[in-house]
């Protein structure tokens, strides 16, 4: 006889098969050949001198777990000390750390916004701030991409009954092209807005010291900004600037933070070396940007693709298979460049998504774009 019971796992093989036959399906692979693939932009991920501090944090004594929640026993002096230097780093009154990028983005919009305010997002705007969005008790609506017109006349209509919040990135990371930061923050503080914005791919290496992009709107009263700590500064974590009403706010309210076990000590002590590093980093800033500089001139003369002139580098295919079978292409030639594919990226857009790091040289890094331009040039059309 059959058995009574149902297949419980068919539904999800069923999806699965259909990932596969959309080129939409991903796996795990070990990291292989030269890094095009990377957040870790100033080459610091395994630098010494994160070694270093982690040993000396270790030699005082600081431990690797926390132990439970912050509002519990994980509250650690290493946890506050890097909150303490975060602010005074960024230029904000106030900020609290969290164990990840995303939970700390999803974290804000699911607590901050309230039942009444209206959120006005980029709709380039990470996945994230989408989940946070979800579980927000506010209304959320997508506006045209970088289109300051379009967010004045989304704010101006917005209606409602408590604020809005404009949520965008400093600098969008699948297109690699910069917010008009100065113009939305004086739009927020005309119409009474908060403005949100993600700069996980500006710190370490855009602004000031590495300070990111907004960072001469640091400590207003409307602006939050979020600093993951996993991109170019090399660790794991994230740290939220914001006024201290907010960070008291996000203790008492944010479930994110206080059923979560406090991230490690020892990370925490790590990051805030990391801030010194990052602060006295010009020198490889300034090698990055001319790495950008470099490849801009390069993907014009060879017609690859308009440069972004950051160190995000979209090369547009268009089809999911077209670009998977371009990225192993590359991959097979010993250059790490992964295909990016929709839901991540706008249908019809999928494309290789280049990061410029220093963890490989000007040689490699030209005879990688020769190769690039060699293999669009030979695709089939």
């Amino acid at each position: 006889m059959p058995s009574p019971h149902p297949d419980f796992l068919a539904p999800y093989q069923a999806d699965l098969d259909g990932l596969r036959g959309r080129d939409r399906f991903r796996a795990l692979s070990k990291r292989g050949g030269l890094d095009f693939a990377s957040n870790d932009y100033l080459g610091l991920a395994e630098s010494e001198e994160y070694r270093e501090a982690a040993r000396a944090a270790l030699a005082r004594g600081v431990p690797l777990g926390a132990g439970g929640s912050r509002l519990l026993r994980g509250n650690h002096a290493e946890h506050e000390a890097l909150e303490v230097e975060a602010a005074r780093f960024f230029g904000a009154e106030c900020a609290l750390f969290f164990g990840a990028g995303f939970s700390a983005n999803e974290a804000l919009l699911a607590t901050l916004p309230q039942r009444g305010d209206i959120i006005l997002y980029d709709e380039l705007i990470h996945a994230s701030a989408h989940e946070g969005m979800r579980l927000s008790r506010a209304e959320s609506r997508a506006v045209a991409h970088n289109d300051v017109g379009a967010f004045e006349e989304a704010v101006r209509a917005a209606g409602g009954t408590g604020r809005v919040w404009i949520v965008v990135e400093s600098l969008y990371s699948m297109d690699g092209d910069i917010a008009p930061l100065e113009t939305l923050a004086g739009m927020a503080g005309r119409h009474g807005a908060f403005l949100l914005i993600d700069e996980a791919h500006a710190t370490g290496v855009l602004g000031p010291g590495g300070r990111g992009l907004a960072h001469g709107l640091e400590g207003r009263d409307n602006v939050l900004t979020l600093h993951t700590c996993g991109k170019a500064l090399g660790l794991s974590g994230a740290l939220v600037c914001l006024p201290r009403v907010l960070r008291e706010f996000l203790i008492n309210r944010c479930r994110n933070f206080i059923f979560a076990t406090a991230p490690s000590p020892l990370l925490a002590a790590t990051i805030r070396a990391a801030l010194g590093v990052i602060e006295r980093a010009d020198d490889r800033r300034a090698a990055l940007a001319e790495r950008v500089r470099r490849v801009g001139e390069a993907l014009r003369r060879l017609a690859v693709a308009q440069p972004s002139g950051t160190h995000i580098q979209p090369v547009i295919v268009g089809s999911d298979k077209s670009a998977l079978a371009l990225a192993e292409r590359m991959q097979a030639h010993g250059h790490d460049i992964r295909a990016i594919r929709p839901p991540t990226v706008p249908e019809g857009t999928a494309r290789l998504r280049i990061s410029l790091t220093l963890n490989v040289s000007d040689v490699q890094t030209d005879a990688m774009i020769a190769l690039l331009a060699q293999e669009l040039a030979e695709a089939p059309s």
